[in-house]
Formats: structure tokens, C-alpha cells, sequence
């Protein structure tokens, strides 16, 4: 099940909610969450809730047996063992059939890749039980003594499928102790609607045009034609993923559960840097933290750690050579950034910084879209026109004509213009009188009432695509 679903939206949220809020008992309504986690987890995939569970159990004991440990040597060599099941778990489901492929390159074997189904989510859930007896074993929090509410943070279907990573300090407290209130069912209902017209109006749509440029015939692809189908690429992940964060948070809100954010603005940065303090920050803050710190951070061998954690980085979206080639493309940028740019990109005007990072970022995307390398290769060239390409040609100037409006609302979108703006329209009312603080409180309700619908209507009239997250 995706929260972009009908019967997520008119079924399941409704129904859980509804019985969220009649049970009064605070044991009871994290069993009723377990519960419903589980049954959206087993809608697309019943047989790896099996899965799911056996994997909660393993680390919920072991992070008990880390903390009563106290030799280091054996306390340390127990976190090792958890660690390296939980990679074992994940390198098998989501990583079995490239190693097997490679190696039969490689070595001229024929293995045949067992037909191993990719489990939605695991990338996070694993990444979650890391970070639990991770933090065990530094001493950082203390193990959860109940096996269902360590259930209730691994299984939790705000960010089971798709993220944000939450760590277990970041609702430890709130598992017993949250408040809910109608504000924050208020303010979590605005930003679960915010996140779905992210995904359903601004992220398919860019998905449908950019695909126009992208999937297509890319010897016959113009100059502009390539950038802007890159370009509307950008928007697309963004507004995907970014969407999905959105309605992870507002969800948590709804239920009183409060979460970091996990984008903030990314596009608006002045290098690549700057771009990934800012994109996915739950999963940045996840490899400093748990890889990069621990094999010396900025204190010595910078530039090997740096590529681990690129490496790592690009193979945790997927299994594929161009994962690798993207994580690559960022770590060698970034040295650039640090060693030969540092402080540079900071000196000079901003315009052009920001035109920088987005010819660099837009380049990186395309190593991130092309799982072919071969097409990858040619769309490269396309944008640097190789070949005798021309710069723009009538495809590409009646699309781009077509959607120059979508465009400018995507790019809009993408900065804190519209927040900007809508803080001091609201600051404005406020001062004025009464009357006008009483239609802003109709007039906001209205205004979300009227998104939602207009994304259920783009639900119904699209062809399904799923949370481009999901395959991670």
C-alpha cells in the first residue's frame, strides 16, 4: 500500500484514525498502530512481514544482549554480529542477483540468479536496526524492554516503506508518552496534503513529460531537449521523494508523533556540498554518523572516508552500476568542492555558484536515471551536444512551450518563495483585524480542502506510478 492510493486515502487512514481516537488507552492505541502497520506493510507483500517481524526480534534481543554485555571485547564483537546480519539480510534480498551477474563477467560462470523479489523498504527498516543497537552499544540510549513497542519504531507505516530514517531517540519518548492534540492533527493533515499534491500534481506530471525526452530515442535528442528532460527529472525525484517525506510527517503529527524534517530546500544551494546537507538528511546524517565519523571523519584520511561513504551511498539506492557511477560522480565533485573550490563558491556572486551547482547536479541526475550505462553514455553527449545534435529542436521547443507554466510553478516550488510569502501574507491578516484572522481560519481549510480533491482527481485520471523511493 502507498499513501498515493485511493484506498490508503479513503480506506485505511480514515479507519485507523477513527479507531486511533476512540481508544483511549495508550498501550492500546500503539497496538492498534502495530496492527495497521502490519496489514499496510502485507498489502503489497504478505509474505515478508515474516520478514519484518523475524528481523524486529533478532535486533530487539540483541540490543538487550549489548547492553547487559559489560566486557567490551565481547560487548563490541555482539554489535558486530548484529550489524553484519542485518547487511547480510539486505545484501541478500537487494544485492544477490547483481553479485551473481558480475561474478559470471568476471569469472565466465553461468550461476543463475535466484528470483529474489525485493522487499519494499528494507533499506530503511534495516538502516533503522543499525542505528538501534548502534546506539546501544555507544551508550546513547538504553534498550526498549518491550519487544512491541521496539515494534511499534521498526514497523511504524509513517516510515516503514520509503523514510525518512528515524532513529529510535528521536521517538523513544514519544512511544509512551506523545500528546496528541487537535492542532497538531490540524497542522499533520495540512502537510500530509502538501506532500500529495507534491507527488500526485507536480511529481507525475514532470515524470510524464521528462520521460517525453528520457526514454525515448536519444541519438535523435536536441541540446535543450536533453536538459530539459534532465531538468524535469530534478523536479520529479524531488517532488517524489521530498512529497513522501512530507506525508510522513504529517502523519506522525496526526498520530502525535513528531519527526525531523528531511529536505530543506536542496535546490536552492550554491554547491553540491551545500546540496547534500540539505537533500535526504535523515540518510546524510546516517552515513556521517555510523560511517564517516567512525573511520576518522575530518581527522584523517578524509578522502578515503569520503569514498566509502560515496560508494555506500550509491549502492544503497539500488543495485546497478550507474548507483556506483553516481556515487562516484559525487564523491570526486565534492573533493573537488573541498580541496580546490573551498571557500570559492562562497566568494563569488551567488548566480553564479547556483548556475554551478546546477549544471553538476543536473549531470549527476542523469548518471542517477540511466541504469544503461550505453544510453547513459549517449544521453551525455546529448547534453553537451556531440555528434552534429542540434540545439533545440520542434519537439522539444512545443513541450517545453506547452509546459513553460508547470515549469515555472516546479522551480517556484522547489525554493521558500511561496512559504516566504504566505508567512507574510498570514503575519499581515493577523495585524489586521478580527474579521480578516476569521477568514483566513475558513479560507485555509477551504484552500486544502479544494488541493486534496484536485489530487484525487490526478489520482484518478493517472496512470498509477509508485513512490520512485519504493525500489530503494
Amino acid at each position: 500500500m502507498v499513501f498515493s492510493s485511493l484506498i490508503f486515502l479513503c480506506v485505511f487512514l480514515p479507519l485507523t484514525a477513527l479507531l486511533y481516537y476512540i481508544t483511549g488507552n495508550r498501550r492500546w492505541r500503539n497496538g492498534l498502530l502495530i496492527a495497521a502497520s502490519l496489514v499496510f506493510y502485507a498489502w503489497g507483500e504478505p509474505g515478508y512481514v515474516i520478514l519484518l517481524l523475524v528481523c524486529g526480534l533478532f535486533n530487539y534481543f540483541s540490543g538487550l544482549s549489548i547492553e547487559k554485555t559489560k566486557d567490551r571485547n565481547k560487548k563490541k564483537a555482539k554489535l558486530v554480529l548484529a550489524v553484519s546480519l542485518n547487511i547480510l539480510i539486505l545484501v541478500f534480498f537487494k544485492y544477490t542477483g547483481f553479485l551473481l551477474e558480475n561474478l559470471n563477467r568476471l569469472l565466465g560462470l553461468t550461476v543463475n540468479a535466484p528470483d529474489i523479489y525485493l522487499p519494499v523498504g528494507i533499506s530503511f527498516y534495516t538502516f533503522k536496526a543499525i542505528s538501534y543497537v548502534s546506539d546501544i552499544y555507544k551508550g546513547k540510549i538504553t534498550a526498549q524492554k518491550s519487544y512491541w513497542k521496539f515494534m511499534l519504531y521498526i514497523s511504524l507505516f509513517h516510515h516503514l516503506v520509503a523514510g525518512p530514517i528515524i532513529r529510535y531517540p528521536d521517538i523513544a519518548d514519544e512511544i509512551d508518552h506523545r500528546e496528541e492534540t487537535p492542532e497538531g492533527v490540524r497542522d499533520g493533515v495540512r502537510r500530509f496534503i502538501a506532500g500529495l499534491a507534491k507527488k500526485v500534481i507536480l511529481s507525475n506530471t514532470a515524470a510524464e513529460i521528462a520521460g517525453t525526452f528520457l526514454d525515448g530515442d536519444l541519438s535523435r535528442l536536441s541540446v535543450a531537449g536533453a536538459w530539459l528532460g534532465i531538468l524535469l527529472f530534478a523536479f520529479r525525484i524531488y517532488f517524489d521523494f521530498s512529497g513522501y517525506s512530507d506525508m510522513a510527517i504529517g502523519l506522525g503529527k496526526i498520530f502525535g508523533f513528531n519527526y525531523g524534517e528531511n529536505f530543506n530546500y536542496p535546490y536552492i544551494s550554491k554547491s553540491l556540498t551545500e546540496f547534500w546537507r540539505r537533500w535526504h538528511i535523515s540518510l546524510g546524517t546516517f552515513f556521517r554518523d555510523y560511517v564517516y565519523i567512525p573511520l576518522g571523519g575530518n581527522r584523517r584520511h578524509i578522502i578515503r572516508n569520503l569514498l566509502v561513504v560515496w560508494l555506500l551511498t550509491g549502492l544503497w539506492h539500488g543495485a546497478s552500476w550507474n548507483f556506483i557511477l553516481w556515487g562516484l560522480f559525487n564523491f570526486v565533485f565534492i573533493v573537488i568542492e573541498k580541496k580546490l573550490l573551498k571557500g570559492f563558491l562562497e566568494r563569488i556572486p551567488g548566480l553564479f555558484s547556483r548556475i554551478y551547482f546546477v549544471i553538476v547536479t543536473l549531470i549527476g541526475w542523469a548518471f542517477f536515471y540511466f541504469t544503461d550505462t550505453a544510453r547513459l553514455l549517449v544521453f551525455v553527449g546529448a547534453l553537451f551536444g556531440t555528434a552534429g545534435r542540434s540545439f533545440i529542436d520542434p519537439d522539444a521547443r512545443i513541450l517545453f512551450e506547452n509546459n513553460c507554466v508547470f515549469i515555472m510553478i516546479c522551480i517556484l516550488a522547489c525554493t521558500p518563495i511561496l512559504k516566504y510569502l504566505a508567512g507574510i501574507t498570514e503575519r499581515k491578516i493577523e495585524e489586521r483585524s478580527k474579521l480578516a484572522a476569521g477568514i483566513q481560519n475558513i479560507g485555509q481549510p477551504f484552500a486544502y480542502t479544494v488541493v486534496f480533491i484536485v489530487s484525487l482527481v490526478f489520482l484518478v485520471s493517472q496512470t498509477y506510478n509508485p513512490f520512485l523511493y519504493f525500489q530503494f
